[in-house]
């Protein structure tokens, strides 16, 4: 009866969360604002010098970045669960949970699965914004199906880590610099937005075993987004796209979903 019990309570802090982009737009619209902002900069401003396998063609640069945008968004997009922990915490919303005839786990299995959500939404927007830039989905319809729930399942995984991080520091603004500091250049020492033959030895050699490469690398082959003509990656990672995403999905996982539910108690309690 366990598991009933605290999957009806998540659903229920699920709702609370999507319940609260609704009362306040602003979360969703600046969620999507700086991702819209980086395919147009990049498609228009940067695109004519980054030269990509495909050919001169100014949409082949188009279709190589969609995916990586798509990537890099996500990801950020999970941040959305560990600051809004923060932010609980600092306002005594816990506090009132614990007051509640709840599971705790149900507390953030509830906040993660509402970022899920937020991160569909986002995904539309992004998708319609690429089909105005040129980018267009070359494959079947369960491709990619497959391919934006790669996307998810990878944002998912780095939702918890954020939810344990969320609460091990002490603000909002504290989170907010940790995770950018972080995030930000793993998103870009990748293929997100170069090809890696670009980098250098050394960061193309952290680039390739980069999960973000991982699933910029699955994505672009799930919505038929790489040249025929392109050869196959040479390390094994970006063989196995795929399977690397979810191997690095599972780790996250195991490791992050008892360490965050065990820093919630912690935090909770002081």
């Amino acid at each position: 009866m366990a598991t009933p019990i605290v999957l009806s309570d998540a659903y229920v802090v699920a709702k609370r969360n999507i319940i609260k982009i609704k009362r306040v737009p602003d979360l969703l619209v600046f969620t999507t604002l700086s991702p819209i902002m980086f395919v147009l900069l990049f498609a228009y401003v940067f695109g004519g010098a980054i030269a990509v396998p495909g050919g001169a063609d100014p949409s082949a640069y188009r279709e190589f970045l969609m995916a990586g945008i798509f990537a890099q968004t996500v990801i950020f997009g999970a941040t959305i669960t560990g600051a809004g922990l923060a932010e609980d915490i600092k306002k005594g919303i816990i506090d009132r949970f614990r007051s509640l005839p709840m599971a705790p786990s149900a507390v953030l299995t509830g906040r993660t699965l509402s970022d899920v959500v937020n991160n569909v939404l986002v995904l539309v927007v992004m998708s319609l914004t690429g089909l105005l830039v040129g980018w267009g989905i070359h494959s079947s319809v369960a491709e990619a199906a497959l391919g934006f729930l790669l996307l998810l399942v990878f944002a998912y995984a780095i939702s918890w880590v954020m939810a344990w991080l969320g609460m091990l520091v002490p603000s909002v603004e504290v989170f907010n610099n940790a995770t950018f500091i972080v995030i930000f250049p793993l998103t870009f020492v990748a293929n997100t937005f170069v090809p890696l033959d670009t980098l250098p030895a050394p960061l193309q050699t952290f680039a390739e075993w980069n999960p973000v490469s991982a699933v910029t690398q699955a994505s672009r082959e799930l919505f038929g987004n790489i040249p025929p003509q392109v050869p196959a990656p040479d390390s094994w990672p970006l063989q196995h796209a795929e399977l690397y995403t979810l191997i690095w999905a599972g780790i996250f996982l195991l490791v992050f979903i008892p360490l965050a539910n065990l820093q919630y108690r912690r935090s909770a309690s002081r």
